[in-house]
């Protein structure tokens, strides 16, 4: 057809929605050069995010705070977000690297299905998710690192699983739990002592929303719950019955929980 934009003699790129636009000519290409960052140039980085398996699905939470440096940048950053409706992803790192990421993926996940007529499999979501970790390494040497964390459910066994990943695309399915940023050694450390796989659905957010106070009690990067304030993280769960966001009363009853237990 005269005029059309697609590439109609060319070999199609199949459902990525990544390869379309680079067949289009319209995919940005990342340069490295020594003077491209100037040092003191600090863009926002989300810092906690966690997620934990329990018996009947998974859940993923993520704190509010995003950090310039030394400096609190943002309060109330989202972190977590549906990458479709039976799966979630949060990040850490670099915050609107790793917000573009995001919506990148969705648009991937949501471009797949409409093409194939099928949804992808959990794995193959993480996969393709680690393929696009790995295509920011230009900028991860830059020092704008974007580190994902991933999980959901296979709606036809209900077996949850949790993804974590590396700055380089390397991509990990956690036993029981995972987390991501500056503060996922106190958070797993405090998992540790607590986790049971026979938690129910509010036992793993209690926990969970108390493994993010625990890292907010040592890592200065990570903001745990805020009552004065009203900010409370962003909770979601996974479930055969698909993708929830916990509603606002359950999570500032977890937080007020969480913040009598963990000192």
């Amino acid at each position: 057809m005269t005029g059309s934009l697609l590439p109609l003699g060319e070999p199609m790129p199949g459902a990525s929605f990544t390869e379309l636009i680079r067949s289009l000519d319209l995919a940005p290409e990342w340069t490295l050069g020594t003077d491209a960052v100037p040092p003191s140039f600090h863009p926002p980085d989300a810092t906690t995010v966690l997620a934990l398996r329990y018996d009947g699905g998974v859940v993923m939470v993520g704190d509010r705070q995003a950090t310039a440096g030394y400096d609190i940048a943002h309060r109330y950053i989202q972190k977590v977000f549906a990458a479709d409706s039976y799966s979630a992803v949060a990040i850490s790192g670099t915050a609107g690297l790793g917000v573009e990421l995001i919506r990148l993926f969705q648009t991937e996940l949501e471009h797949y299905e409409k093409l194939e007529g099928v949804r992808l499999s959990l794995d193959g979501k993480a996969t393709y998710l680690a393929r696009m970790v790995r295509s920011q390494l230009p900028m991860a040497l830059q020092g704008f690192v974007v580190v994902p964390l991933f999980c959901g459910i296979e709606p036809e066994n209900g077996t949850g699983h949790v993804f974590t990943f590396d700055a380089v695309g390397g991509r990990y399915e956690e036993r029981d739990f995972g987390a991501a940023g500056s503060g996922s050694r106190e958070a797993r450390a405090y998992l540790r002592t607590v986790y049971s796989p026979e938690f129910d659905r509010t036992a793993a957010i209690d926990h969970s929303v108390a493994a993010l106070v625990a890292a907010a009690g040592q890592d200065l990067a990570t903001g745990g719950p805020d009552l004065r304030r009203g900010i409370y993280p962003n909770v979601v769960t996974v479930t055969t019955e698909g993708l929830q966001e916990v509603d606002h009363a359950s999570v500032v009853a977890a937080a007020e929980r969480a913040l009598e237990v963990v000192r």
